[in-house]
């Protein structure tokens, strides 16, 4: 996995936050980046074929992977959007990169979302897999949404009441999240699946829950600060979803997306569900190498 790869790990801004990843190839500058519960190994099918026409970098989120898990502030002001986008901001610095493309999912997606807004200059191109913005998910959501997406909820309840309720049931929780709650499951290895759980201590069931307290309060009050100024992402923006999970079942992505992003080159669903890197990564791959070529 990640043959010819080099492994990294890089002080961020943060003094308590080191970004751990790996960086292969050469060419333009891309960024992938997971989502939750998962680690940049995410991306492992389809970081060494980009690896061929560009420099690839995929890294783990804060409170992700072997990433730093600092503990969540009182304010979760930590574990926002804006601040896991200005550590890979870090990253791809120190890596000499002050553009590049970024293409993420799940909460890779979100975050590479506030980069995008808040580093116009840097973000040169941004895919997105299987979300909707938040704001306007959090905004336009149903009952039938929130039953099948219930962690959002779950995981956002004050603390210490979720790391209380799973402590000790780590390896339980993670492989019934990735494999049976919710939609649009599966299509994971077995090497795959061992490397998830190995990830899902204490620590990172905290930064978790960190995540999602800091995404239906700080995050959301940022992106409705955006939203209502009609602030936009203005650079080529490809939106993917799987045809099989959450996102069209219960929102209208196509009619969604516009609101707040001005130059969408492409927008379709996915012949697969949740975590289409894993599930369908030749498909995939095209999409992201016909989209960073153009």
């Amino acid at each position: 996995m990640y043959e010819g790869f080099k492994k990294f790990e890089i002080q961020t801004t943060d003094p308590e936050v080191k970004i751990t990843g790996r960086v292969g190839g050469s060419g333009p500058a891309v960024l992938l980046l997971h989502g939750n519960p998962l680690t940049h190994v995410h991306w492992h099918l389809v970081a060494p074929q980009l690896a061929k026409n560009y420099t690839v970098v995929v890294a783990d989120l804060r409170g992700y992977g072997d990433s730093s898990k600092p503990r969540g502030k009182e304010d979760h002001s930590n574990y926002t959007f804006r601040r896991m986008g200005q550590d890979q901001i870090d990253v791809m610095e120190h890596l000499g990169f002050k553009e590049f493309m970024v293409a993420g999912h799940d909460r890779g997606a979100r975050t590479a979302f506030r980069m995008a807004l808040d580093y116009p200059g840097r973000v040169k191109k941004f895919a997105s897999f299987d979300i909707l913005p938040t704001h306007h998910m959090l905004k336009h959501a149903t009952y039938q949404w929130a039953l099948n997406s219930s962690h959002w909820f779950f995981m956002a309840q004050a603390y210490d009441i979720p790391e209380k309720l799973i402590e000790g049931k780590e390896d339980f929780y993670i492989l019934n999240k990735l494999t049976k709650l919710g939609i649009g499951k599966g299509g994971f290895t077995k090497e795959t699946l061992a490397e998830y759980a190995r990830c899902c201590t204490p620590e990172n069931i905290h930064a978790v829950c960190e995540d999602y307290r800091a995404a239906v309060s700080l995050d959301m009050e940022m992106d409705t600060v955006d939203f209502d100024a009609g602030r936009k992402i203005d650079c080529p923006v490809a939106v993917f979803w799987g045809e099989l999970s959450h996102t069209e079942k219960h929102y209208k992505p196509r009619e969604a997306w516009p609101q707040y992003a001005s130059n969408i080159v492409q927008i379709r669903p996915l012949p697969c569900g949740h975590y289409p890197a894993e599930q369908v990564p030749d498909l995939v791959i095209s999409e992201l190498e016909a989209f960073f070529k153009a």
